[in-house]
């Protein structure tokens, strides 16, 4: 049983009756660990007939593709890093029409037709625009996967819709797709299949499932022989071998360190000094010791050995590094950099000289406006780092918040964060969406749904809320609500009218940012930081007093000249 994705692929490209060749393909299969975390890349580009540049069109897609792909962050989502792949090489092409002498005729620019495709765990990711053509064959049928994106104005004429370089905005289509073992997967430009059939591909293929490369010539030959006058090009990509380890696989990758004992202070445990505990969970145990080799005050966090024989937990434990370490923030928790070998299991990350924004919260009962803007403007910094990397932290509380002596704030705590790039990687372990404290979770995750950046800033709502008045906006009501109906009639509970003298339009933004549907929030970070230093015109208009308490004077004169009216009718009508 393989623990490794594997393919078997074959390629052929020719110029066929052309003068040149304006086609481009590549495959890329990276070593560890990028093949687990990023995939095999495939892509085939065929340059428009018209244009005497767009083989350097057809190039630098395929390529940039297959090297700048590789470059993206493993957090990623393979959809996000393709798609930004590739809308920084379309506007690089658009750009280079614009400035050639062709500028106003697309039809000579540099444009191209693609289709790509990662193969990232067990599923397959196609990104197409343009008439090249992905099939795949299962079950002895050639399946075609992609739409041609050509507008045909007659039977003889048609042009493409859709192609790399055309315009300044990118619309490519994307489909994800579950492959399995022995799905083949067929690349082919219009000079092939405009002349060559699908029973003759598959055939081929069948019959030279030894030798894939000359697989690609055959079909290619037949397409020449069959009086193509295009390029050609093929490409087949099989898979030989999926990533399918069972539990006890991974457990035994897991624990080839074993775990630490309970560390009592004074005691030299692999190269640190223990110098006491600071906090103690049925999770895990965190120290501060002292690293032998710097002399410098460190944190050590150790798993729980409860929870040895608990894989999920194990896997979750050292994700809490791997995080850490793809994040470069000075509001995020810095891990440290392992200069010996490790002995044992835990994690080593720099000491935080401060408390915990839950014992400032006590120390500073009713801190003053501008204070509690500071704070949260850092605490999203940090939270915007990890929304940057399609991270969600689904954590974010007090206790996880700490405060240094330099008044830095920094999140410490990654143990329920989510990674797109790493959700996207099929594994035997059952991923529990492990979630914080229920008064910070935002409503969506009680009804069983997935988060999103706002869910991350449901949870800074209610901490702002809570620095400005030591309660919670919803009561110990939103932890309760576990039904949509339940949800619907949670009441908000305005900011109290207190001696700070707390702006009107604030409570606005507060109610917005911790609105129990997920719709209704703010989009973005940014926009709620906004709103807490600008008077919104929606929330001014919305919590303005009213006339008798903004002006008495105003409004009683506006009641006399009311009540003057009304008497002048009634004397009116009387005289008559």
């Amino acid at each position: 049983m393989s623990s490794q994705l594997k393919v078997s692929i074959g390629q052929y490209s020719d110029k066929g009756r052309k003068e040149i060749n304006q086609d481009f393909h590549g495959i890329y299969v990276p070593e560890e660990p990028q093949l687990t975390s990023k995939g095999i890349a495939i892509a085939l580009a065929d340059g428009i007939s018209s244009s005497n540049v767009s083989q350097v069109a057809s190039e630098a897609t395929v390529t940039g593709f297959l090297e700048d792909y590789f470059c993206t962050s493993e957090t990623w989502s393979v959809q996000k890093s393709a798609q930004r792949v590739l809308t920084a090489t379309n506007s690089w092409l658009y750009s280079q029409t614009q400035q050639s002498q062709d500028r106003y005729d697309k039809d000579r620019g540099y444009v191209c037709t693609l289709s790509a495709m990662i193969i990232k765990s067990t599923t397959a990711h196609i990104f197409h625009l343009g008439d090249t053509r992905v099939y795949r064959l299962r079950d002895n049928t050639l399946e075609q996967l992609t739409e041609d994106h050509r507008f045909w104005v007659s039977q003889e004429k048609s042009y493409l819709s859709r192609a790399m370089g055309i315009n300044s905005q990118l619309e490519i289509d994307y489909e994800a797709l579950q492959v399995d073992w022995g799905d083949v997967f067929l690349f082919v430009t219009d000079g092939i299949y405009e002349s060559v059939n699908s029973s003759f591909m598959l055939n081929t293929i069948n019959e030279h499932s030894d030798d894939l490369n000359a697989a690609m010539k055959i079909i290619a030959d037949k397409a020449f022989e069959q009086g193509s006058t295009d390029n050609l090009t093929a490409q087949v990509v099989r898979i030989d071998e999926l990533p399918n380890q069972d539990v006890n696989d991974i457990y035994q990758q897991l624990t080839e360190l074993p775990f630490p004992p309970i560390l009592d202070a004074r005691m030299d445990f692999d190269g640190y000094r223990i110098i006491r505990e600071i906090h103690a969970s049925s999770r895990s145990h965190v120290y501060l010791v002292v690293d032998g080799e710097t002399d410098t005050q460190v944190i050590m966090k150790t798993p729980s050995i409860d929870l040895r024989d608990d894989p999920a937990y194990l896997e979750r434990f050292l994700m809490e590094e791997w995080i850490a370490r793809r994040i470069n923030s000075a509001h995020v928790l810095k891990p440290c950099a392992q200069t010996r070998q490790r002995n044992h299991l835990y994690i080593i990350t720099e000491f935080i000289d401060g408390q915990t924004l839950t014992q400032w919260m006590t120390d500073n009962p009713k801190p003053d406006l501008e204070t509690v803007r500071g704070i949260i403007e850092q605490i999203a910094k940090g939270l915007s780092v990890f929304h940057r990397l399609e991270m969600l932290h689904q954590d974010l509380r007090p206790e996880n918040i700490m405060i240094d002596s330099s008044g830095t704030v920094k999140i410490i705590d990654f143990g329920s964060t989510k990674v797109a790039g790493i959700e996207e990687i099929t594994s035997p372990i059952e991923r529990i969406n492990l979630l914080g404290t229920a008064q910070y979770t935002a409503p969506e995750y009680l009804l069983g749904g997935t988060g999103t950046t706002n869910s991350d800033l449901f949870s800074l709502g209610i901490i702002t809320y809570q620095m400005l008045t030591g309660k919670l906006p919803y009561g110990a009501q939103a932890a309760k609500a576990k039904t949509k109906a339940a949800q619907n009639k949670l009441k908000y509970n305005p900011l109290p009218d207190d001696d700070r003298k707390i702006p009107a339009w604030i409570d606005g933004a507060l109610r917005k940012a911790v609105h129990p549907d997920p719709y209704k929030r703010y989009e973005e970070l940014s926009e709620f930081l906004f709103d807490l230093r600008h008077p919104s015109k929606a929330f001014l208009n919305k919590t303005r007093p009213p006339l008798l308490e903004r002006d008495p004077v105003v409004f009683w004169k506006g009641i006399s000249v009311i009540l003057a009216m009304i008497i002048a009718i009634l004397l009116f009508r009387m005289a008559d």
